[in-house]
């Protein structure tokens, strides 16, 4: 029996040397076999996205803005991140989306025109997302996750232990803009850096740090992987 196709977007720059490329297709299959669903992959270069309008991602039921930053286009992911938000399309951002949706938030709703990412402009008036004080590359560490948040009703639990792959993230020094947003903190390390964010109200946009991707390696699903397909393949059904 032929299972329902779920279309999902990656946006990003596909490269065999980023290790989180190869892992995505993976994790979605194992999430795909846990839901009875075969999601269908297609990968959408930054570029390609620069100026997207709101009927290129009409055929998707979610989008995934992957690793691998800084990409060809800031411009074609933060376009890509913002259609996803304003249409209600189901949204997952790992690492390198978890920067740049923020950038795309704190530029289209809270105005800071400014936001940049420290990486690709070091001179940025406003480098909303910055190094890391201690590079994350290859760690593994505790997130606390926010009780009631969607990342918390995925995992069925308000901590867990996660991979990482990054040496930049939210600001601390910028994080006080994010007070009383829509796009609400809701994953924190040991340290109480910003691990997770989401919108309560969106039918699922939700970015981490961390590499949820990256569990792949275990063969078995990972909550928050099968979380956005679920969503994306409720969009789909409709």
């Amino acid at each position: 029996m032929s299972h329902p196709v779920v279309r999902i977007g990656l946006v990003g720059d596909r490269s065999p040397a980023v290790r989180a490329h190869g892992a995505i297709p993976v994790a979605l299959e194992l999430a795909g076999r846990a839901l009875g669903v075969s999601p269908e992959l297609t990968w959408l270069s930054t570029r390609q996205l620069d100026g997207v309008r709101e009927d290129t991602l009409t055929p998707f039921a979610g989008i995934w803005c992957v690793p691998g930053s800084p990409y060809e286009s800031m411009d074609g992911a933060l376009s890509a991140i913002r259609v996803a938000r304003e249409q209600g399309l189901p949204f997952l951002g790992t690492c390198g989306g978890f920067q740049h949706a923020l950038i795309e938030f704190a530029r289209h709703v809270l105005g800071l025109r400014e936001a940049d990412h420290a990486e690709s402009n070091p001179d940025a008036a406003l480098p909303l997302v910055g190094a890391l004080s201690c590079s994350l590359v290859g760690t593994r560490g505790k997130v606390t996750l926010t009780a009631g948040s969607h990342a918390a009703r995925a995992f069925g639990r308000t901590e867990s232990t996660e991979a990482y792959h990054c040496n930049y993230g939210l600001n601390a020094h910028y994080r006080h803009v994010l007070d009383g947003a829509a796009l609400r903190i809701t994953g924190e390390d040991e340290e109480g850096a910003v691990r997770v964010v989401e919108l309560a109200a969106h039918p699922f946009f939700l970015a981490t740090l961390f590499q949820p991707e990256l569990s792949a390696s275990t063969g078995q699903p990972h909550p928050l992987v099968q979380a956005f397909l679920a969503a994306a393949s409720a969009r789909a059904a409709r």
